[in-house]
């Protein structure tokens, strides 16, 4: 069955709709194979390069079959890193906007008992790092006896950072009759076995590997020494003067000195690195997102949780040394069908990894000459004017399905006897809106959070002004969070 749009999936009007509005339009090859097996409930081992869209292919299923009334948590998705589990939570929330899944992440370096307040509300998803899901089952904060699927993520990435033995755990405290599906770029004999071993018969999907030599990535490699890589990076910039640009590096060090000196030439750029706050991690990732900055120079912390469809240019400053490594960066660009460009600059010593690099993709990557002076101060104008500025996105999911939803803040909530079932029968109550209008609910000790959808966030907050929820009179404002 390879449907050509998501109609022949026979999935409900709710997620159709966030579908739409998210401009998913045609399934990836991946998604073809794996939602009509997963809404029918078959466990599945899937080999998939990054930026297939994979997420959607088991988060479609997911948004599809969870049940909105039950409060425990009905489907666990274990990813490896932080950044990954926060960009699957708002892929999720995307997708399953209109039909109200509240979806959370929970991971390492947050604080422990704000996850666990969070978890005390109705959760449909949990998204994890193994170590934090680990953690919360032990306090028995995250109960499990309701998960009917389990989706392990990049699982020969747990296997290279040493969760495996941790993700064995967890599948042991999940009930037996889940579903589980496994998603890995490669299938290591230690994640071969992990599967036979807790999985159901299933069936095995192989996605070929065209990820890595898409047409829609154009690959070039400049030869220079080390000592002239910073000025060699920014004429490259200047010639590609792309519209957003990832710089990967392979140590911090190196993306410090790469970040002050395009800083202090004036380039509208960020760092992320493993040595910066998470907070800050975070804030740098949204940023980019929103296209707050034009450069972002990275270590490869950056490559998996970076879903942004228009990243033109990826330039490895340093070669990387995982042949891996070298598919997730360029992978960040060329993404939903856009073209994109990957140069990597490799000095004489880097030669043996772009050798390696080379025999695991299967090509040669076409060698290109330095700008030459001539070609830099001719594109210099054009560069200078587009520099400082902010840069568009055409295509930030979150935003455009939330552009019509406005979250109100209540004050009152479970010391009030208020139950997510009165902010509903009071605000569908008003003139002019209708259950089909309010989003997730959040009720929490002292107050509650309402989203309302379809632009009707301004009606609601007037109207409950001289409305009482419960016989109560509760102050509404517009949340700041």
């Amino acid at each position: 069955m390879s449907e050509r749009n998501f109609e022949g999936y026979k999935l409900s009007e709710e997620i159709r709709r966030a579908l739409s509005v998210l401009k998913y339009e045609t399934p990836t090859e991946v998604q073809q194979e794996v939602i009509p097996k997963a809404l029918s409930n078959q466990d599945l081992v899937v080999k998939s390069q990054t930026g297939s869209g994979k997420t959607a292919a088991f988060g479609i299923p997911l948004c599809e079959m969870v049940e909105w009334e039950e409060k425990n948590p009905q489907a666990l998705i274990l990813t490896p890193t932080r950044e990954l589990a926060v960009q699957v939570r708002e892929d999720i929330t995307n997708i399953g906007r209109f039909k109200r899944i509240k979806a959370m992440a929970v991971y390492g370096k947050e604080p422990f008992t704000k996850q666990k307040e969070e978890l005390k509300q109705k959760t449909h998803v949990v998204v994890g790092t193994p170590g934090r899901v680990m953690d919360h089952i032990e306090r028995g904060t995250l109960l499990l006896d309701q998960v009917k699927y389990l989706i392990i993520d990049e699982a020969d990435e747990m296997l290279n950072m040493g969760f495996i033995d941790d993700v064995e755990t967890i599948i042991k405290e999940i009930p037996t009759n889940r579903v589980t599906m496994v998603f890995s770029a490669t299938l290591p004999k230690d994640v071969e076995n992990l599967c036979h071993k807790y999985m159901k018969d299933p069936i095995n999907i192989e996605i070929e590997s065209t990820g890595v030599t898409t047409n829609t990535i154009d690959h070039q490699l400049i030869e220079a020494k080390a000592e002239d890589k910073l000025s060699l990076l920014k004429d490259v910039t200047v010639i590609e003067n792309p519209d957003s640009c990832i710089i990967f590096c392979n140590t911090k060090e190196h993306v410090d000195n790469v970040f002050t000196e395009l800083e202090e030439s004036n380039y509208a750029c960020e760092k992320l690195h493993g040595g910066l706050e998470q907070v800050d991690r975070f804030a740098v990732m949204d940023g980019f997102k929103m296209g707050n900055f034009r450069y972002l120079v990275a270590t490869d912390v950056a490559a998996r949780g970076i879903d942004v469809d228009n990243v033109t240019l990826v330039i490895n400053y340093d070669v990387p040394m995982e042949k891996e490594s070298y598919v997730h960066r360029t992978g960040r660009t060329g993404r939903a069908g856009n073209k994109g460009k990957a140069i990597t600059l490799a000095t004489p010593y880097e030669e043996k990894y772009v050798k390696a690099i080379e025999r695991y993709i299967g090509f040669e990557i076409p060698k290109m000459d330095p700008p030459t002076k001539e070609e830099v101060s001719k594109g210099k104008a054009d560069f200078e004017e587009k520099i400082g500025g902010r840069r568009v996105v055409k295509n930030n999911k979150t935003a455009r399905i939330n552009q019509d939803i406005m979250k109100l803040h209540f004050s009152g909530g479970k010391k009030k006897k208020i139950r997510a079932l009165d902010l509903v029968g009071t605000i569908s109550n008003i003139p002019g809106v209708t259950a089909e209008d309010i989003g997730i609910i959040t009720v929490q000790d002292a107050m509650s959070y309402v989203d309302i959808l379809n632009g009707k966030g301004s009606l609601v907050l007037q109207a409950m002004e001289n409305t009482t929820v419960k016989g109560k009179k509760l102050k509404v404002s517009k949340a700041i969070k």
